[in-house]
């Protein structure tokens, strides 16, 4: 039989990194392709025996079918601590807080909540795969602005809206942006804001990585800024507790909020209770901000080393590279170069994996000089023989 597949997927490719993976089942691989928080990141005696606690005197409710919003308790500490972590202004009267499966669940329904099919969704270019690939497979249409060391381009994002048509969604990370490991000024923060405004768009906020800062001072969070409810804040615990119990929270208007939530009943009905409730517990009994220090030195220290490394073996004159105060990852760019396939090509030659650039273009055509790197999920000893390999791609050409 033929099939004959809708027009929003049949265009859809995979995700390169996802596809990377497969090639890892060789052990001999070292892999910077990842995006996973530390093995030693997680608090497995705590939640090992909170689990227990959870199956002991509440098992009955804990594997029952709960609200699509979410556990109130646990949406109860979120709104709270964000409130408390990046200002009052991030929860405000006329806000709700949901909880949502993975941070990337709250992307999805906000772009089903706003774009028809062949609406726009403006996206720094490179951008996080898997909320570009949220909007394509919602039959929108990615359109990149270019980045500057400071975050979005203002000139180019205000052109954008001015030649768009049909633009509902303009999705940032601002913090520790994935590919490229970047911060947003406050100064560009609140000119988006501005823009966002006077140009009637939506703002979704990505901010999975905004508690990762090993290094600098804090910038607010557009949300926090945000008066005038233009901002939809997507956010998650999968890299400060565990990212396989896929629990995310979405904080945004309630009018928003609202549709949202019908769009995840179609989805899911609701996330997983269980997880929710062990997350309430860690939230509310155990000390999340100490564990949180201690993922911040592990990532300090294995960012450092990796940029150690870096120095020491990649020849500064053929490749730059982001150097971050925070989240996971670093963002290569050859110089004088268009296409920088060939380097991941040749890393997988010396059992290196990277991912390409052109993994993260709204454009899936256009090619990348760059390639991202991931310093989380290696060993100390991996990350120093795999720059190394790197290196001798780089001084071999």
């Amino acid at each position: 039989m033929e099939y004959k597949f809708s027009k929003k997927l049949a265009e859809l490719k995979p995700s390169a990194i996802r596809e990377i993976f497969k090639s890892l089942s060789d052990p001999t691989i070292i892999s910077f392709a990842a995006g996973n928080p530390s093995p030693d990141s997680f608090p497995v005696d705590d939640l090992a025996r909170l689990s227990a606690e959870i199956f002991e005197n509440e098992a009955s409710f804990a594997l029952q079918y709960g609200i699509t919003e979410g556990y109130m308790p646990l949406r109860e500490a979120i709104a709270a601590r964000q409130k408390s972590r990046f200002g009052e202004g991030m929860v405000r009267d006329c806000d709700t807080t949901l909880v949502v499966t993975g941070g990337q669940q709250g992307i999805e329904p906000a772009c089903k909540a706003f774009c028809n099919e062949g609406d726009a969704v403006i996206c720094e270019n490179p951008s996080f795969i898997g909320a570009l690939n949220s909007f394509r497979s919602n039959g929108a249409r990615t359109i990149g602005v270019e980045m500057e060391e400071d975050g979005i381009s203002l000139e180019k994002l205000e052109e954008t809206l001015k030649t768009v048509k049909n633009a509902k969604l303009l999705y940032l990370i601002p913090t520790f942006q994935n590919p490229s490991g970047t911060c947003m000024s406050l100064e560009k923060r609140k000119a988006v804001l501005a823009l966002a405004k006077k140009y009637e768009i939506m703002i979704i906020e990505d901010n999975p990585y905004g508690e990762l800062r090993f290094a600098g001072e804090d910038i607010p969070t557009m949300k926090s800024l945000d008066s005038d409810g233009l901002v939809i804040y997507c956010s998650s615990l999968s890299k400060i507790l565990s990212a396989g119990m896929r629990i995310g929270f979405v904080i945004a208007p309630s009018e928003v909020a609202s549709k949202m939530v019908v769009a995840k009943q179609a989805e899911d009905v609701h996330t997983n209770l269980f997880f929710q409730m062990l997350c309430h517990k860690y939230m509310t009994t155990c000390d999340l901000d100490a564990h949180i220090a201690k993922i911040n030195e592990l990532y300090r220290h294995k960012c450092n080393l990796m940029l150690e490394c870096i120095d020491k073996y990649i020849p500064a004159d053929k490749v730059t590279f982001t150097r971050p105060e925070g989240g996971l990852f670093i963002w290569g760019t050859v110089k004088d170069c268009t296409d920088a396939s060939f380097v991941v090509k040749k890393a997988i030659e010396k059992k290196v994996a990277v991912v390409p650039g052109t993994a993260f273009n709204c454009d899936t055509e256009a090619p990348s000089p760059s390639f991202r790197l991931n310093y989380s999920t290696p060993s100390d000893e991996q990350i120093i023989e795999g720059v190394k390999r790197l290196g001798e791609v780089f001084t071999s050409l």
